[in-house]
């Protein structure tokens, strides 16, 4: 069973973000837009646009990124809770897309013209989750032409997220990237504490 919830979902959101690529009614319908959730009551909407994505390249990299270390988070999550990942790893999954819309609704309700798509909140959950647990192993992205230890690495994109949030103006979602890593750390940190009290010590005690 362990790769299978991965697998899953990143073939879900394949074959939706398809269906929407070649059908504009199917992409209106599951998009996230908080005006239309407010005056609609459309509420699936808080789930349904992270199986969308506007692109190619924005769905290609999402699903390497959720495939690469979703792997690996169910495989540590079993070792880090003696219990299967089944049910924790769905709650990490969708528990990210609906923590890291909530701040997009706030802001955007009274906007009718705002919208946004993709699974990217999700996705820096489950990359954070495995920082958290991991925080020496060292991570490489295309991006970047050096390995970085993922503790670095991740107070960087924080940082950057944060940054590019605030400045606005390129039409990507930093907010739910942002607000997707803090979840990730937080679900995991409630899982096991002694990741927060003692910093590496869930990782030295797998000899990694």
């Amino acid at each position: 069973m362990l790769e299978s919830i991965t697998f899953i979902l990143v073939a879900i959101t394949v074959l939706v973000s398809l269906a929407a690529f070649s059908d504009g009614r199917v992409f209106q319908l599951l998009l996230f837009e908080p005006f239309v959730i407010k005056v609609r009551g459309e509420w699936y909407r808080f789930l349904s646009h992270a199986f969308i994505h506007a692109n190619w390249p924005h769905l290609l990299v999402n699903m390497f990124v959720l495939y690469m270390f979703g792997r690996n988070v169910e495989v540590l999550y079993p070792m880090l809770t003696g219990r299967t990942a089944t049910w924790y790893f769905l709650m990490l999954y969708v528990g990210g897309i609906f923590f890291s819309a909530l701040p997009s609704y706030a802001r955007h309700v009274q906007d009718p013209g705002y919208r946004a798509v993709g699974a990217s909140g999700a996705v820096s959950a489950v990359l954070f989750s495995q920082i958290l647990m991991l925080p020496t192993s060292e991570v490489v992205f295309l991006f970047i032409p050096f390995p970085l230890q993922a503790w670095i690495f991740g107070v960087l994109y924080l940082l950057y997220s944060y940054a590019m949030d605030k400045r606005g103006g390129d039409n990507v979602a930093h907010d739910a990237h942002f607000y997707g890593a803090v979840y990730g750390l937080l679900f995991t940190a409630m899982l096991s504490p002694d990741l927060v009290w003692d910093i590496g010590g869930f990782q030295r005690s797998l000899g990694i």
